[in-house]
């Protein structure tokens, strides 16, 4: 009996939607050195977490290499799916993020990160607005946030580019990311409106609706220096959407737990960096500080949930299989 079966097995199912999980980690990053810096402490629990989301980052890219070398036909596979093609930019999303954490430690190491992950996110949005636009049909009912990926992978770029003087560059992703953004954001709400509820899998990923106007803001600081018009309009969307999903909290709750939880983490530390970043510029705007403060208790709890949860799915043996034998071997919703 080959006991490598199961590994291999276990390879084929892993999912690309699993670089949720360094895109969650890399914003719980950043909020713990905002929150560091703010009280003026040592930048220690900000590091720990640095380290640990590069360590997964490098685990889970090696990871999916191996399953690109394997399985090529399970990665085509993905790619063509109508739902998890948008994922796929998470993986360049990741190393943005990741030259975006380390630009104040190790500006080398961070421009070349940077770097390939704009290159590559550039590639990947082609490729994926290349596939929307083919002769391939999709249907309203495989419209849902996840396509929205891309645009927060766009609109990101200036956070880090402005800092390494690539003013204009930024500006190029900053516009596109918005335009998309806006197309997109009208294609979604006709779909949640007009035509039928979103399967409950991807209810979760209703919480990426909040994270394009949240970074947003965030990089029109970076490009303008200031809040402005636009950024208070941006904010306001973000804390719009952030009450939407809010709203949506007892079915979310019911639901049983997949890797798509992990689409919490990110767009609720965007929107709680957006709202710091508001209370700086603005400090007698109003309550975004307060706001800043709750969101942080709340990623805090939600990463603890998350975090606790992966782990039971991996001692389960519920995560990287296929999506019939997850949910027969996932707990039932909740009454």
């Amino acid at each position: 009996m080959n006991r490598e079966a199961p590994s291999r097995h276990r390879l084929r199912y892993l999912p690309v939607s699993i670089f949720a999980i360094v895109m969650g980690l890399s914003g719980v990053t950043l909020v713990l050195r905002r929150l560091e810096h703010d009280a003026g402490g040592p930048a220690v629990a900000s590091l720990v977490a640095l380290a640990l989301t590069l360590l997964l980052a490098v685990f889970l890219g090696l990871l999916y290499l191996r399953k690109c070398l394997r399985y090529p036909d399970a990665v085509a596979e993905e790619w063509h799916h109508p739902v998890r093609i948008s994922f796929f930019p998470a993986m360049t999303i990741s190393l943005i993020l990741l030259g975006t954490l380390l630009q104040p430690l190790l500006p080398p190491v961070a421009l070349a990160l940077w770097s390939v992950g704009v290159a590559g996110h550039l590639l990947l949005s082609l490729a994926v607005i290349g596939s929307w636009i083919s002769h391939r049909e999709f249907v309203y009912a495989q419209l849902n946030p996840a396509w929205f990926i891309p645009a927060v992978g766009n609109v990101l770029v200036p956070v880090a580019g402005v800092p390494f003087g690539l003013v204009e560059l930024s500006w190029f992703f900053f516009s596109v990311g918005i335009l998309f953004w806006l197309v997109l954001l009208t294609l979604v709400f006709n779909r949640l409106i007009f035509h039928g509820p979103i399967p409950a899998r991807l209810l979760p990923t209703l919480a990426i609706l909040i994270a394009p106007p949240a970074v947003g803001l965030i990089s029109w600081v970076r490009l303008t220096g200031e809040i402005g018009v636009t950024g208070r309009f941006l904010y306001s969307i973000a804390l719009l959407f952030l009450l939407v999903v809010a709203t949506q909290a007892r079915a979310l709750l019911r639901l049983p737990f997949s890797l798509a939880w992990w689409a919490y983490s990110f767009p609720l530390a965007a929107f709680v960096l957006s709202s710091f970043l508001f209370a700086e510029r603005e400090p007698d705007a109003g309550i975004h500080s307060l706001l800043g403060w709750v969101g942080s208790i709340l990623l805090a709890l939600v990463l603890v949930v998350l975090l606790w949860q992966t782990f039971r799915a991996i001692a389960r043996d519920a995560i990287c299989q296929p999506e019939d034998a997850a949910a027969a071997q996932a707990p039932p919703p909740r009454p």
